[in-house]
């Protein structure tokens, strides 16, 4: 098998390398960290296929530089749905959810004052990679907390049979390697 996949997104050219998950599967490792480039281009095109939103929520870690720059971008206020409690929080909301590249369940937590601020407002949900849409699924929950409506669904990326997906909006599909 090949160590690299080339990934063309957003008029531009990268080669993932391919990471082992198991002994059946294999992923194109997309890292958005430190790549500027790819992160300004990605957040534009997308910008151009969301339909109209106030907020957008995103979860730690991956998924924060698109949403950050989808906000500067767009103008809109983001915010981020965090691995665990943090001390400032008054009042944590938590959230658990199962990820492809996360061991175990991932916890997803976000302060009653961000849930508050989404009251009334079009959600527009972001992530780097759609895979399993177990982020997407716990980031809906937590938005649902809310009276705020979602929107969208966006990411970079759409991995494997998420691809197929009717009720995401991506920019290029991401194969699975299964042997």
């Amino acid at each position: 098998m090949a160590e690299t996949y080339t990934l063309h997104v957003a008029g531009l050219t990268r080669e993932l390398t391919i990471c082992k998950v198991n002994d059946h599967l294999d992923i194109a490792a997309f890292i958005m960290f430190g790549d500027v480039e790819i992160t300004v281009a990605c957040a534009a095109e997308l910008l151009k296929k969301v339909p109209e939103f106030d907020v957008i929520v995103t979860a730690e870690a991956k998924g924060i530089p698109l949403a950050y720059e989808m906000a500067r971008q767009s103008g809109k206020p983001w915010i981020v749905a965090r691995k665990g409690p943090k001390l400032y929080m008054k009042e944590p909301v938590v959230i658990e959810d199962q990820s492809i590249t996360t061991a175990g369940k991932q916890t997803l937590v976000i302060d009653k004052k961000d849930i508050e601020a989404m009251n009334g407002k079009r959600i527009l949900i972001v992530d780097d990679v759609i895979s399993t849409g177990g982020s997407l699924h716990a980031l809906a929950t937590l938005v649902g907390q809310s009276t705020g409506t979602v929107v969208s669904m966006a990411a970079v990326l759409a991995e494997g049979d998420a691809a197929e997906r009717k009720d995401i909006v991506y920019l290029a599909p991401l194969p699975l390697f299964l042997h």
